[in-house]
């Protein structure tokens, strides 16, 4: 299985990869790479392997493989190159920056995450919030609170048992925690800001993350509430 160098370090903006695989509809499978494969709301990263434009990146559902899609019309490595891949950095790093927003406004929200999507613009979580109001104002105000708070970001792992043993620690109703050989990983915000399990890519400090603001709150059922976020820096 290709090593996910991003899980360790999502910072990592190149590096060299030997080609495994090509599968039949012509994906790229590496030894290692640094690219995030779509997965828990988070978009696949996109960038180049060698002078090869690569538009996403994916799990294989029956292999579980990480495959690098390249974008049409273009020569494909040969197995056993060795290639030097690259990120589209600047893509990565807004959503690196949105998805640790999010985990604030997660901390921000008491109430059981039903669905969420990260994008570079805009991102959203849904929340089960029974007979809570929300106010925009208000979870505007407490984001950027714990967001110029400074909290580093960090992460452990802990086993499939710890896991089990802490179901508290899950926030997502409806997603099971990311397990990868036997364990979880665990992201840290502060010392008590946030903790829940969470495979996506981070940034290491709050303060990256940048002023944010809830642009709508949607109605999506009579329990369910729909919370929006953009970057707020005009």
């Amino acid at each position: 299985m290709t090593a996910e160098l991003f899980r360790e370090d999502a910072y990592l903006k190149e590096c060299d990869a030997k080609v495994v695989d090509i599968n039949d509809l012509g994906g790229i499978i590496l030894d290692q790479t640094i690219f995030y494969p779509t997965g828990g709301g988070q978009p696949g990263d996109s960038g180049k392997i060698a002078d090869i434009e690569i538009a996403t990146t994916v799990y294989d559902r029956e292999t579980g493989e990480i495959v690098h899609v390249p974008s049409e019309g273009q020569n494909l490595p040969n197995v056993g190159d060795t290639v030097k891949i690259s990120l589209d950095w600047d893509r990565r790093y807004l959503h690196m920056r949105m998805h640790t927003g999010l985990h604030l406004l997660c901390a921000s929200v008491p109430c059981g995450v039903t669905g969420g999507q990260i994008g570079a613009v805009k991102s959203r979580l849904d929340f089960d919030i029974g007979e809570m109001k929300l106010d925009k104002e208000d979870i505007t105000e407490k984001i950027n609170s714990l967001m110029v708070g400074n909290h580093d970001v960090s992460f452990y792992w802990i086993t499939d048992q710890e896991m089990d043993a802490n179901p508290e620690l899950v926030r997502t109703m409806s997603v099971a925690p990311p397990r990868k050989g036997g364990r979880v990983r665990l992201m840290k915000v502060g010392e008590d800001v946030d903790l829940q399990p969470c495979g996506g890519t981070h940034v290491k400090n709050t303060s990256e993350i940048g002023k944010l603001r809830v642009s709508k709150i949607e109605n999506k059922g009579k329990r369910n509430r729909r919370v929006n976020i953009v970057f707020d820096e005009g």
